[in-house]
């Protein structure tokens, strides 16, 4: 099975100055947890979550709509293309702990996005499975692998503001 049978085609995408409310509501509005944050040429740059946008605003002395995507996301982009068997992008999801890729081309332009629920949804029982297709267990190994918690190094914690009562 190929990542292009099961992928978001129609992915939206952000840039770096879209604020974090913006953003949320593209989420809200396409039912996602995730938005590509792109470039001008629509090269993949980052990713934005819904943790992102909690996280920055519960650590930070201001509102979703002054904080940008550019203020937020990390530059790590895990991506995987639509040729790609489902099996290995599944892989890069339990390797990397990340939940969703972005589909990109060899330009690295945004293309869709590929979720572990795309992976889930396609699964097949061992004994039904077709050759190419994945798994419950290769699916279940990749959750367990993107479940676990991640021991944060001090740097990677966000500084906590916490706003006076004044």
């Amino acid at each position: 099975m190929k990542v292009s049978d099961i992928a978001t085609r129609k992915a939206r995408s952000c840039d770096t100055g879209t604020n974090l409310a913006a953003a949320a509501w593209i989420m809200w509005e396409n039912d996602c947890g995730i938005v590509p944050v792109v470039d001008r040429a629509n090269k993949v740059i980052g990713l934005l979550t819904d943790r992102d946008i909690c996280m920055a605003v519960a650590t930070r002395r201001a509102l979703a709509s002054d904080i940008t995507a550019g203020d937020v996301i990390s530059g790590k982009v895990y991506s995987c293309r639509l040729a790609d068997d489902v099996r290995a992008a599944l892989r890069t999801m339990a390797e990397h702990a990340v939940r969703r890729l972005p589909v990109v081309n060899e330009g690295g332009e945004l293309q869709g996005v590929l979720s572990l629920s795309d992976v889930v949804l396609a699964a097949r029982d061992p004994r039904q499975a077709r050759e190419g297709d994945p798994t419950w267990a290769e699916v279940m190994q990749a959750l367990a692998a993107v479940s676990r918690p991640r021991q944060l190094v001090k740097e990677e914690r966000p500084k906590l503001v916490i706003a006076s009562g004044r």
